[in-house]
Parts: structure tokens; C-alpha cells; sequence
């Protein structure tokens, strides 16, 4: 959006699958533990979605919270709405913001809607309420081109939990959703909260490709500031995994970071992230190597944009909780500190104005990156292979200490050792 604030590059977003956060899995066991959420730097909780989930071709045993059955309600196996309304009043008094994941591509294959208004659902060739993803088998695709009193509900849903105290939406495959709508969406629940925030899951290009190659309409990720102030970094999410599986080298990941800043509007806003409900752990990537989490967690912190932590990701976790059982997060090894140093740096001015850098090392594996305003320079240099040897940088020569470990690191011939330890310094101007 033209009037997005850049500070939004300076917030952490910590995401909570509520049923798997705890072995209650309510709203209550989140408010208990929000001080020390809060303790990490995080600025807003992000909810994957509260509603109840349908019952027809249901994955798993419990359902997946993305096949929604009823948009007015609050799952009560959550806590209901009254536990909502309790979570979100308690991250306030900490000022704390909510964030909630809206799912209005699809609905379950029992929803209250379906029932309701079957005209509003999208339908194959033969005329049967369809998808149009073939494996999503658990939901139904909504149709907002058949009546705008689909929209009007839509609306509605919005306003109702914006006006409970909501601070922001994260909206679910919205590149799929008329970007239309989404305008609409803004200016009425601006009216409710001006300073109301969007987050836009939007898709993968070669699947938002595959959407238009069948007559399916998409919004390109550029397309998509036009109404969202945050955007998944999904255009670069298919190198990082390509490294990560050994079939290609880290430099097309890094190049598609510094493309960002070549092709997106000059406010534009990333929400980074290196593991979510949907990609697997990085510690489970890196075979709970710690030096290499350690590495990726810094560079992530480094990466120009809000930062996102998935809940565990603080503890190394590396199991991914399933979608539709229940699974619980396991705490491996305890990165707090490092988390909690990398949010405070993530404040500086200089992380929302300043200008970025991504150097590309002569040398596969290693990431560097810079941050630079009239104040101050950081540099940020991850060693994601624990290679040995020196790289070059562009820095004058002499001793600096690095802001994660206290320790000094030596320039010398603008050179620096490599370490298994994540580097990042400050120079003062």
C-alpha cells in the first residue's frame, strides 16, 4: 500500500497453532505464557485460525483449522469467545498486537455458509460445488463472482472481529481472492481501526502461474501491494528450499532477496520466515545441527522485513506440528538469548530506513548482508555451511566485536575468518 508505514520492518511476529501451542490447547495456556512471548522481543501474535473446523472429508483425526465450518464462532475446544476476547485484552495490556489468520478462498465441506447460500460457491464443468486444487479434498471454493452479498458477508465477519480488539489479518492464499474484495475489506474495517494491518499469504509464482494457465484468476506478489502492507516471502521461499535439499547453491537465494528491493514498491514490507506451519523446520533441515540454526536464525534476523518465528522456534524445534492431529512442539535446544538479541537489534532505525545490502560471497554457503544510514552500518555474515576459510568484505580493516557473542573478529586485507558462530557488528559513523 502507498501509505504503508516502513517501522512495520522493524516488527517480530511470533505464530501460535492454538490447539498444538499446549497440552490444553486453549487461549489460557497463550495468556499465561505471553510474558515470556513478550520477553523475546515479539511484537504480535499471529493465530492460525479459531473457528470451528467441518467434519466432511475431514484430514485427520481432528480436522484441519483451514476447513473452517462457521466464521462467527470461536472454537470452543479453544477456549470459545469469550477465551478469544480474554487473549486478546491480555496481549494488550502488554502491548502486544493479534494478529488472525482469515480463511475466505474455501470453507469446509459442511459449512454454515454452503448450507445457507450454495449459489455462492464456485462449481466444475458439471455443475458440482468444487475446488479449484484438486488435494484440498476437505473445503469448497467460494465463487465471488456469482453475488456481491457474498462480499457483504464476507465484510461483516471482518468488522465483527476487528471491532473485538483484532489488530491485523494474515489472509490465507489471498492472491486468490479478488484483489477487489481485499480493497473493500481495507477501507471498512479502517473505519473500525485506522490503524488496522494486512498480511498477504501470497502464492508461490509457479503455482500462480499454474492458476492462470487454467483460466483461474491470481494476483502476481507485486500486484498484491497494491492493497496488502505485508506479503509472505514466497518468491524466494523455492530457492531457499532448493539449497536446503542440496539441489542447487545458496546464490539464486540470495539473489532473490537483493531482487526484492529491485521490483517491489520502495515502502514494501516482506514478512520473513525460514519455517511456518506449512515448511518444515530448519532444525530439522540441518539435522539439528545448532551451529547451522544459529546461523540461518541470525540471517533471517537480517533479511530486510518483519520477522516471523514459528512457536518453538525459540527451542530449536524440529518437529513441524501436524495440521490435523495432535502434536506438540518438542524444545531442543534453548536459542532464546540469541532470539531475544536479534529482535532488540531488529528496533534500530536502521532496520526499516536504512539502506540493504546482499553482498554475494565468492564462496557458496556463506550469506552477508549489510544494513547502512547516516548513523551506523551492521553487517551480517552467516556461515550456513560452517565452511573454513576467509571471505572478503567491504569494511575497513581493524578489530570489531560481534554484537551476538562479545567477542572480537579481525579485518585484515578486508577479510574476515569465517566462524561456526553467526557474526553480525556495528560500525558507528
Amino acid at each position: 500500500m502507498k501509505n504503508t508505514s516502513t517501522k512495520l520492518r522493524n516488527m517480530v511476529i511470533y505464530q501460535i497453532y492454538v490447539r498444538n501451542f499446549s497440552e490444553e490447547g486453549k487461549f489460557k495456556q497463550i495468556i499465561d505464557d505471553l510474558d515470556r512471548i513478550k520477553s523475546l522481543g515479539v511484537d504480535s501474535i499471529y493465530l492460525l485460525p479459531i473457528h470451528p473446523i467441518g467434519e466432511k472429508n475431514r484430514k485427520g483425526s481432528l480436522g484441519c483449522p483451514y476447513s473452517i465450518k462457521d466464521y462467527h464462532k470461536v472454537d470452543e475446544n479453544l477456549g470459545g469467545l469469550s477465551g478469544f476476547q480474554e487473549l486478546v485484552e491480555a496481549a494488550h495490556e502488554r502491548k502486544m498486537q493479534v494478529i488472525l489468520d482469515i480463511v475466505f478462498n474455501h470453507t469446509s465441506r459442511d459449512s454454515l455458509l454452503l448450507k445457507e447460500h450454495p449459489e455462492w460457491f464456485y462449481r466444475d464443468l458439471e455443475g458440482n460445488v468444487s475446488t479449484k486444487v484438486g488435494d484440498w479434498s476437505d473445503v469448497y471454493d467460494l465463487d465471488y463472482t456469482k453475488d456481491k452479498n457474498l462480499w457483504f458477508e464476507l465484510l461483516n465477519i471482518l468488522v465483527f472481529y476487528a471491532r473485538m480488539g483484532v489488530d491485523g489479518y494474515r489472509c490465507d492464499v489471498a492472491s486468490i481472492v479478488p484483489l477487489e474484495f481485499w480493497k473493500l475489506a481495507r477501507k471498512q474495517v479502517k473505519k473500525v481501526n485506522p490503524k488496522f494491518f494486512w498480511i498477504s499469504e501470497s502464492i508461490h509464482g509457479e503455482f500462480c502461474k499454474y492458476l492462470r494457465d487454467n483460466g483461474i484468476d491470481c494476483a502476481s506478489e507485486a500486484e498484491i501491494y497494491q492493497v496488502f502492507d505485508m506479503a509472505y516471502d514466497y518468491d524466494v521461499e523455492p530457492d531457499m528450499r532448493a539449497y536446503l535439499e542440496g539441489k542447487a547453491s545458496l546464490k539464486p537465494y540470495l539473489e532473490g532477496l537483493k531482487r526484492q528491493d529491485e521490483i517491489y514498491p520502495a515502502n514494501y514490507v516482506k514478512m520473513h520466515n525460514i519455517e511456518n506451519h506449512d515448511i518444515d523446520r530448519i532444525a530439522k533441515w540441518v539435522d539439528n545441527d545448532i551451529d547451522k540454526v544459529k546461523n540461518w536464525t541470525g540471517f533471517l534476523f537480517m533479511q530486510k522485513g518483519a520477522t516471523m518465528l514459528y512457536m518453538g522456534q525459540e527451542y530449536a524445534a524440529d518437529i513441524k506440528p501436524s495440521l490435523f492431529e495432535k502434536e506438540l512442539y518438542v524444545k531442543r535446544n534453548d536459542i532464546t538469548e540469541l532470539v531475544t538479541k536479534l529482535a532488540k537489534m531488529k528496533k534500530r532505525r536502521v532496520f526499516s530506513k536504512g539502506t540493504y545490502l546482499v553482498h554475494i560471497p565468492e564462496v557458496d554457503e556463506v550469506a552477508y548482508q549489510s544494513f547502512e544510514n547516516e548513523v551506523e552500518v551492521y553487517h551480517g555474515i552467516f556461515n550456513l555451511g560452517l565452511l573454513e576459510g576467509k571471505i572478503k568484505v567491504d569494511v575497513p580493516d581493524g578489530k570489531y566485536r560481534n554484537y551476538l557473542n562479545n567477542k572480537y573478529i579481525k579485518v585484515k586485507d578486508q577479510e574476515i575468518k569465517l566462524s561456526k558462530e553467526p557474526i553480525i557488528f556495528r560500525i558507528k559513523k
